[in-house]
C-alpha cells in the first residue's frame, strides 16, 4: 500500500461548458502534485478554453477545444483519452462550477493506488448535517436515481449517482468502450453500468453538498423519460450479461420464473376480480389461492434475485498497484 498519494501520475479532467466565472478558481485549488490538468471547451459559448490559456499561467494545464458541443459525457471521454495517451495512472474528473473542493482529490485517489478499487466518486449524502443544506428538490431526485442506478448499475452499495467527482484508474478505464457510454447528463450512470460489466470495484467518498451560483445545465422535466428509458436498458442489459452471457446460476432461474408466476396472479387475479364467471357470488376459494398462489411465490423469487444480485456486487479490483488483470471484453450492440 503507497504511503504517498501523489506516488503515481494524477491527471484531473474539467469539463468546460459556461463555467468562466469559477474555473481558474478550481484550478488554484488543484494540489501542486497533480501531474496534469486537462481542461476541456465543449464548444462553451463564453470560449473558456481561451479564458484558461490567457488567465491561467501552469504548464501543466493542457486546454483541448471541441469544435463542436459534445456534452459533459463527451468532454470526459475526451480527457480520458487525452491523459491515458500521455501516460497517466489515474484520471480525476472534476467539474468547473466551483462544487466540487479539488483538495479532496487525495482522498479519492487513496484507495485506488492503495489496491481497494479501480473507481471512486463522491457521496454528498453521507453527512445527514451536510444533507440539509442540499435543496429539497436535488434531495428527493438523487434519492429516486439513487434507487434506479442500484437496479441498473448492480452497486447496490453506492448513493448519488449523478455526483460528478470521479477518480478511475487509467487500467480500468482503457478497458471501457469510450465510444458507447452516454455524452450527455446520464454518463455518470452509464459510467457505474459499464464499470459493473467489467466487474471493477468502485467506493463512495464522502464529500460535502456545495451549492451556490452555479449554473446548472440540467433540466429535469426534459430529462426523465431519457433517463427512465436508459436506466431499464441498461437493467436488461446487465442481468442479461451477468446472469445468462457469462454464468448461469440459481438466479438464472429465479428472475424469470418469479416475473413470469407474479404476472400470472396478478393477471388471473385481475381477471377474476373484473369479470367473475358468477356476479354476486362469492368467488370459490381454489380460484383464489389459484392468483395468491402464484403471486406470493413469484415476489419471494424476485426478492431472491435481488438479494444475490446485492450479495454479488463486484469486491476484487481489476488492478492490482497498478496492473490490471487479465480480461476479455463482452462484444456489445451498438446502442
Amino acid at each position: 500500500m503507497p504511503n504517498d498519494p501523489w506516488s503515481a501520475r494524477v491527471a484531473v479532467v474539467i469539463p468546460s461548458y459556461k463555467v468562466t466565472r469559477h474555473i481558474a478558481d478550481v484550478i488554484a485549488k488543484i494540489p501542486p502534485e497533480v501531474w496534469r490538468v486537462y481542461v476541456i471547451d465543449d464548444c462553451c459559448p463564453d470560449h473558456s478554453g481561451a479564458f484558461v490559456e490567457a488567465n491561467v499561467a501552469l504548464d501543466r494545464v493542457k486546454v483541448i477545444v471541441h469544435p463542436h458541443n459534445q456534452g459533459v459525457g463527451g468532454a470526459v471521454m475526451t480527457g480520458y483519452r487525452a491523459a491515458m495517451a500521455d501516460g497517466a495512472d489515474v484520471i480525476v474528473k472534476v467539474d468547473g462550477d466551483g462544487q466540487m473542493d479539488p483538495r479532496l482529490i487525495p482522498l479519492f485517489i487513496e484507495p485506488i493506488l492503495s489496491g481497494e478499487a479501480d473507481y471512486t466518486k463522491g457521496n454528498r449524502f453521507h453527512d445527514l448535517e451536510q444533507v440539509r443544506s442540499m435543496p429539497s428538490s436535488r434531495l428527493f431526485g438523487n434519492a429516486v436515481l439513487s434507487l434506479l442506478n442500484k437496479l441498473s448499475s448492480g452497486y447496490w452499495n453506492l448513493f448519488d449517482p449523478t455526483n460528478g467527482f470521479t477518480a478511475l484508474h487509467a487500467d480500468v478505464a482503457r478497458y471501457l468502450p469510450l465510444d458507447k457510454i452516454s455524452r450527455r447528463f446520464f454518463f455518470e450512470s452509464d459510467m457505474l453500468f459499464r464499470l459493473n460489466t467489467l466487474r471493477a470495484v468502485v467506493v463512495d467518498i464522502p464529500m460535502d453538498a456545495k451549492y451556490a451560483d452555479e449554473v446548472t445545465n440540467l433540466e429535469i422535466s426534459t430529462v426523465i423519460g431519457e433517463f427512465l428509458f436508459k436506466h431499464a436498458r441498461n437493467f436488461f442489459k446487465r442481468v442479461f450479461y451477468n446472469y445468462y452471457l457469462r454464468d448461469l446460476s440459481l438466479a438464472s432461474i429465479e428472475l424469470p420464473v418469479g416475473v413470469l408466476m407474479l404476472l400470472f396472479g396478478i393477471g388471473f387475479g385481475g381477471y377474476q376480480w373484473i369479470a367473475p364467471a358468477h356476479p354476486g357470488v362469492p368467488t370459490p376459494a381454489g380460484t383464489v389461492m389459484l392468483a395468491a398462489m402464484p403471486m406470493l411465490m413469484g415476489l419471494q423469487l424476485v426478492l431472491a434475485f435481488i438479494g444475490y444480485d446485492i450479495a454479488s456486487v463486484p469486491r476484487r479490483p481489476l488492478h492490482r498497484r497498478g496492473r490490471a488483470r487479465p480480461h476479455t471484453r463482452v462484444s456489445e450492440p451498438v446502442d
